[in-house]
This record gives structure tokens, sequence and C-alpha cells, in this order.
């Protein structure tokens, strides 16, 4: 077992009615005036919002809201809430919603942290970041896990730029999770929550060298049980009980758990991934579906070992006559469940087709934006980029 830190700061208040505990939660981490920054109608709809407020109202809290935040969160709402914030005296940020509203508040943290910068330099990666204001999150979506990660991902609208930053700076003090908030969800946007939850876990996996049995017990055992309920939750979207699994396994999945002791994790797939939701705004987990299994049948031969035992332990495939055999049953099968909670296997099935032109822009921009080479299982430069691009069309 490799040495590791593992930190996780972030204090979970779980279960149904944990959104009473709001401004107590607030209060203990020293807020006393809050931006409430959310996404869409839904939570306005659903009276989450109206009851947010007026749990603070209750408790002498000061809040300004601010909504609008889209999927694959845009720079220019980063930068109205940064604005918003300091007309308000705020000292802290409330993300009510899902990974795209938790990344937004981070990045409104980072800009209020140093206000004599401009937040996307963090994410251009030009300095790192020195100081971020309180964040905690309402989670009403399970998909990103940001409510306990370390990361943001911003997509600068202008440039087609998806970028993330990585800190423990801001991480979320504490994270109301009741798993009720996400039983009327649309079926695409739970499935492509659980392939997120699963890609976590999965980018971790694919690694070099020896990994501890306790890390891949965990990992393997969080991948079947997303695979588990997100079956269920295809046909019965309703059952609590796989939202509360499903939910949890959202936040284990990305708080570094499932990646302790080993030599480093691979994280190509999503770096591939957010070009295309860059480029043609795609749903973040059906883009990973997409792309999983054409950066698979690129870099396996390199990485034989752990998708032998990824087909074995995780997919329940039977030893063929050769690895590479076995290997690759384990790849049609991840492919097969993506197929069956109507997940896409290739990019015309996410609905695009890149043009070869659009295809090197993609290249180019995977290629900028992790500094030329990424990678565990294989390491991808940019023709490796192309091909793998070209083999999801």
């Amino acid at each position: 077992m490799n040495n590791f830190n593992f930190y996780t700061p972030t204090k979970v208040v779980f279960g149904k009615n944990s959104i009473d505990q709001v401004a107590a939660q607030i209060k203990t981490f020293g807020g006393s005036r809050v931006l409430i920054h959310y996404g869409g109608q839904s939570a306005v709809k659903s009276g989450l919002i109206d009851r947010v407020k007026t749990l603070l109202d209750e408790a002498g809290i000061f809040h300004v809201e601010l909504g609008g935040v889209v999927p694959n969160p845009h720079l220019a709402k980063v930068r109205e809430g940064i604005a918003l914030a300091k007309e308000n005296d705020v000292d802290f940020i409330l993300a009510v919603g899902g990974g795209s509203t938790i990344d937004s508040s981070k990045a409104i943290a980072y800009g209020l942290g140093e206000p004599e910068f401009d937040v996307w330099d963090l994410y251009e990666h030009t300095r790192s970041p020195k100081a971020s204001f309180p964040v905690a999150a309402v989670l009403t979506i399970a998909a990103a896990g940001s409510e306990m990660s370390d990361s943001s991902v911003i997509t600068n609208e202008k440039t087609g730029q998806k970028r993330g930053c990585n800190s423990d700076l801001c991480r979320a003090k504490f994270a109301i999770m009741d798993p009720t908030y996400t039983l009327t969800l649309p079926d695409y946007q739970t499935m492509s929550g659980c392939v997120d939850i699963m890609m976590h876990t999965m980018e971790r996996y694919f690694t070099q060298g020896n990994v501890p049995d306790i890390t891949d017990v965990i990992a393997e055992g969080l991948i079947k049980t997303v695979m588990k309920h997100a079956k269920v939750l295809h046909a019965d979207p309703a059952n609590y009980e796989s939202r509360a699994e499903v939910m949890w396994a959202s936040s284990l999945s990305h708080n570094g758990l499932t990646g302790c002791g080993h030599q480093g994790s691979d994280w190509a797939s999503h770096r591939l991934e957010h070009e295309i939701g860059g480029m043609f705004d795609v749903t973040h987990g059906a883009g990973l579906a997409a792309i999983w299994p054409s950066w698979a049948r690129y870099v396996y031969k390199d990485c034989l070992p752990r998708f032998v035992k990824f087909a074995t332990d995780v997919m329940g495939v039977e030893p063929a006559v050769s690895d590479e055999e076995t290997a690759l049953a384990g790849i049609a099968a991840m492919e097969d469940f993506f197929r069956e909670i109507d997940m896409p296997t290739t990019m015309k099935e996410l609905g695009i087709e890149p043009t070869e032109e659009q295809i090197k822009e993609l290249a180019l921009g995977c290629e900028a934006a992790v500094g030329g080479q990424i990678g565990t299982a294989k390491l991808l430069k940019l023709a490796d980029m192309e091909e793998i691009y070209r083999m999801a069309l």
C-alpha cells in the first residue's frame, strides 16, 4: 500500500427532513450573511428554496439569492454571483442543487476569497487558489459528488472551454442530503447521474501497480451497488431506498476514498468528456457513457490485469481462454449495462456527430487542458485523444 493523505472535512447531515438543520449548521460554521445559489425552477417549484429562506429567516440569518445555474455551469453566472455577494457583504455560500450548482458556488467562493484576481485564472491554471469563502450544499441530484469533493468544473461559455480546479479550500463545510429531493428527477438525469458516480470510482480503479485489497473491495462494491440501484430506479423512480443508496454512493465515489493507497488515478475519460461538454453542452454522465467504451478498448492492453479484474469481479464475466478476451467481455458487459439504462455508448447515440475538424479541435482542447498528456491506465497524448474520439463516433 502506498502512502496517502485522506481528507474529508465535510459534515454530512443525511436523511428525511435533514433540511431542518440548515440554519443551525450555517451558524456552526460562522455564516451570518448567506448567498443562496441554485439552478433552474425545479428547486423553486418544489418549495425547497422557500423552505430554506423561511428557515434562515426564523434563525435571523440574512440572505440573498441567485438562480439560473445551468448544466456545465457558466463563468458569467459565477461572476454575477461574486458581484452580488460583494454588494451584500455575503460571508457564506449555500448551494441548493446538484453538481453544477455546487461547482458554481465553489467558484463564487474562490472569487470572493481573492477578489483582486479574476477567478477564471484558477481554471486556466495560471495561478493556484489561496483562499475561499465557506460553502455548503443542499443536495438535490446524486451525480457529481461535488458535495464532498475538492473539485469544481466551470465552462467559459464564450470560448467553449470546460475546465476544473481542485483544492481542499473549496470543500463544503456541510452537506444536507435528503434523498426525497431526488424522487421527481427525470429518468435521463437519474441515469446520467448514476454513470457519473460509477465513473468517479472507475477513473480511480484503472491504474497501474498494486492496489490495496480494501480499496478494491470498496470500489468494486460501490460500482456494483450503483449498477444495482440504477436498474431499480430505471423501473421504479420513486424507490426511496434506492435513491438513498445512490445519493450516499455519489459522495463516497468522489471524496477520495476509492483511490486510497494506489499509484494514481486516470481521469482521461473525464477530460475527454469535458471537451465534448464544452463544445456540445451535453449532459456530463451521458457524455461519459458515450466516450468510456472507446477509451477502454483503446487502453485495455496497457492495463490488462485491471481490466480482467474489472470483468470478473465487477461485471461477473466468466474468465475466457485469454486475458484479452476476458477484458473485452468486461467492456462489452458495461456497454450492455449502459444500454439497459438507456445511456449512450457512442457520440452518435448521444446525439452528436463531430466532424474531423471538430475531433481535432476536441483533442487539441483536451491536450491543452491536461498539459500535454494524461492517463495512468495508458498515457495519452494528442494522437491518442484524436483516435479515441474517432472510435466513439
